[in-house]
């Protein structure tokens, strides 16, 4: 019977008069797409080995309930593509600093540091007092490993307005400290950022650098916060936090 199965399927005629078979795979393969393009990772397995039975429960269960859906069918990337188009024209037509900032931002997204840089400075020449941009042009050269050129730019920024971007910034702030080597100043940072946000990168890095100073009691008391905070938060910040969750758990076991 299996061997039947086989023969048939390798029958190029079978697939000839199968059309449904087409759409079977055609819709399958749109759902591994956006599950892989989302990070479901669980999802894709489950539709690599079932196939068009686990793309439907997939289509139901997670595409058809989230915002992005209403969007239709795009390939990974393919959002950022026509929005980097927009951008790009509207910068040829009307040379805005917003625009060319927007367009770092994207690319930024993207992990393209260096398109985002260009763009971001971009932008700071034709307006050299945007906040936004400034922190975001700082954000970019810490990641790009530039952490003396990042500072002045960040702090500035948390000078002019500690809470932008939601304290963002001045978490940038304190890694780049880390980075630099400064961690008292790194310490009074976060310290600056947890007394406001409850953020698990903050607590988690904040620990670590209690534990280089040999202050486990604290390092303690931040890790213990992000362990006890996990199981109650929404599902999409659990799942934008896991790293520092992992983190959390490691340095637990070792401060024991």
């Amino acid at each position: 019977m299996i061997a039947n199965i086989i023969s048939q399927l390798l029958n190029y005629e079978y697939w000839l008069h199968s059309p449904g078979l087409w759409v079977a795979m055609a819709f399958t393969l749109w759902m591994l797409i956006d599950d892989i393009h989302r990070k479901e990772w669980i999802w894709a397995l489950a539709i690599l080995f079932f196939t068009a039975f686990a793309a439907f429960w997939y289509f139901f269960s997670v595409y058809r309930a989230s915002p992005s859906a209403t969007r239709g069918f795009e390939l990974p990337g393919a959002h950022h593509r026509k929005r980097i188009k927009e951008l790009k024209a509207q910068i040829h037509h009307l040379d805005k600093a917003h625009h060319y900032s927007q367009l770092g931002d994207v690319y930024f997204q993207q992990g393209k540091l260096t398109e985002a840089e260009t763009n971001y400075r971009a932008a700071l020449e034709r307006d050299p007092e945007d906040l936004d941009t400034r922190a975001h042009l700082g954000q970019c050269l810490l990641r790009q490993k530039k952490p003396s050129d990042a500072r002045p730019l960040l702090e500035g920024v948390c000078a002019e307005n500690p809470k932008h971007d939601y304290g963002y910034s001045l978490m940038a702030l304190a890694e780049t400290m880390t980075a630099l080597g400064e961690s008292e100043a790194a310490i009074a940072v976060w310290q600056r950022v947890v007394a406001s946000y409850s953020y698990p990168r903050a607590k988690i890095q904040l620990a670590e650098l209690y534990l280089a100073k040999n202050q486990p009691d604290l390092a303690r008391a931040e890790i213990k916060e992000v362990l006890e905070d996990d199981p109650h938060a929404p599902a999409f910040q659990r799942k934008r936090d896991r790293i520092w969750v992992k983190r959390a758990k490691r340095l637990s076991r070792q401060i024991k």
